[in-house]
C-alpha cells in the first residue's frame, strides 16, 4: 500500500524488445498526473539497464531515463516483457528483480512478463498468469509456478501477474483499487473510457460466434441486477427473471463474461459496499443490507477475501468524507 507520508514510488523497468504498449499502460495508469483527483498520485519513472533501449520490433529507441538502479527504492517494480519468451531476460534485469524481491516490493509483469519474474525464482510455489498463447512454454520452463492459463490476472499478495495486453490494464486498475479504493479506480476508468472493474478470474479469451440476430446479450441483465443489489437475490431469482434455467444462465455467463452467476453476483455487491465505505458509511448493518450481502458478519467475510481487509480499516483508508453516524 502506499505510504501515507509520502508517494508510492512505481518504477517499470524497460528492456531491449519490450512491447510499447504495455509501456504506454504502465505511463498512463501510474505516470500521468490526475487532476480531477484530490490527492497525491504515484511517483512513476521508466528505467532501463542501459543508456537507450530499443523498443520492440524497433519501432522507437527509449533514451534519457533512469538506469537499473532506480529499482532500489521502488515500492511496486514493473517487471519487462519478452518480445521471445524463450530467450532469458538480461542478468542485469534478473538481478535488479532479486533484490525487489528480498526487500519486500510489489512485483508485477504484463503478458509475457511472468517469464522475467519466473525466471528470476520470484514465482516459485506461487499462483501466476501469462498470455494464453505462451501458456505451454511457460509451463515446461517453470514447472514449479502454480500457473492459472485461463485467468485475467493473479493477485497472489505482493506478486501480481496479467495475461495478454489489454488484460494490463484490468490489473493496473486492480492495482488503484487496491492503493486507492474503488471509487478513485472509477474515476480513473472513467477516463480511459474503460470497464471499471473485470474480475481477474475472468477468462482471457472467450471464443464465439458473432450473432447472426438482435443483440441477446447478458447487458440488460446485468443493469437489472446492479439496480436489484439490496435484495436478496439467488442465482434462482435472476434465471427466473431472464427467463431461463439455470443452467442455460450458468452458461451464459461463462460464455460472455467467463465467471458464474454468483460469483458476479457477489462481486458487484463488495464492489457496492466499498464505495458505500468509502462515502464514510460506518453502519455494518446498513452497508450489509443495501448491498444484499445480510449481515454485518459475510460483509467482513466478503471485504476481507477481495480486499485483504476488515471494513473499518478499508473505510480508513479509502473515506473520501467524513464518517456517518
Amino acid at each position: 500500500m502506499p505510504q501515507e507520508s509520502s508517494q508510492h514510488k512505481v518504477v517499470a523497468i524497460v528492456d531491449e524488445g519490450s512491447n510499447p504498449f504495455e509501456l504506454g499502460v504502465a505511463t498512463e495508469l501510474f505516470g500521468l498526473r490526475r487532476p480531477e483527483l484530490d490527492r497525491p498520485w504515484y511517483d512513476f519513472a521508466l528505467c532501463t539497464p542501459g543508456g537507450a533501449t530499443r523498443m520492440h520490433s524497433g519501432f522507437f529507441t527509449l533514451t534519457d531515463v533512469a538506469g537499473i538502479d532506480a529499482v532500489d527504492d521502488a515500492d511496486t517494480v514493473i517487471v519487462p516483457n519478452r518480445p521471445d519468451p524463450e530467450v532469458p531476460p538480461t542478468d542485469e534485469v534478473l538481478i535488479a528483480v532479486r533484490r525487489a524481491a528480498a526487500r519486500g516490493a510489489r512485483l508485477v509483469s504484463f503478458c509475457t512478463g511472468a517469464f522475467t519474474l519466473a525466471a528470476a525464482g520470484v514465482l516459485d510455489g506461487r499462483r501466476a498468469t501469462t498470455h494464453w498463447r505462451w501458456a505451454g512454454l511457460f509451463e515446461r520452463l517453470f514447472p514449479a509456478v502454480k500457473l492459472e492459463p485461463d485467468v485475467l490476472f493473479v493477485d497472489d499478495g505482493n506478486v501480481l501477474t496479467a495475461a495478454g495486453s489489454a488484460a494490463a490494464l484490468d490489473l493496473g486498475l486492480h492495482l488503484i483499487r487496491r492503493d486507492h479504493g474503488a471509487e478513485v479506480a472509477n474515476v480513473v476508468s472513467r477516463r480511459l473510457v474503460y470497464t471499471a472493474h473485470r474480475e481477474g478470474g475472468q477468462r482471457q479469451f472467450i471464443d464465439r460466434p458473432v450473432p447472426v440476430v438482435a443483440d441477446t446479450s447478458l447487458a440488460p441483465l446485468l443493469a437489472w441486477i446492479r439496480s436489484e443489489l439490496a435484495s436478496p437475490l439467488t442465482v434462482g431469482d435472476i434465471a427466473e427473471h431472464a427467463a431461463m434455467s439455470q443452467a442455460t444462465l450458468h452458461r451464459r455467463f461463462q460464455a460472455e463474461l467467463g465467471t458464474t452467476p454468483l460469483a458476479w453476483l457477489t462481486s458487484e455487491r463488495v464492489a457496492l459496499a466499498c464505495r458505500l465505505l468509502e462515502a464514510g458509511e460506518v453502519r455494518l448493518d446498513a452497508v450489509a443490507r443495501q448491498t444484499g450481502l445480510g449481515t454485518a458478519t459475510n460483509l467482513r467475510t466478503q471485504l476481507r477475501r477481495r480486499t485483504g481487509l476488515p471494513p473499518s480499516e478499508y473505510r480508513r483508508r479509502f473515506a473520501l468524507t467524513s464518517p456517518r453516524s
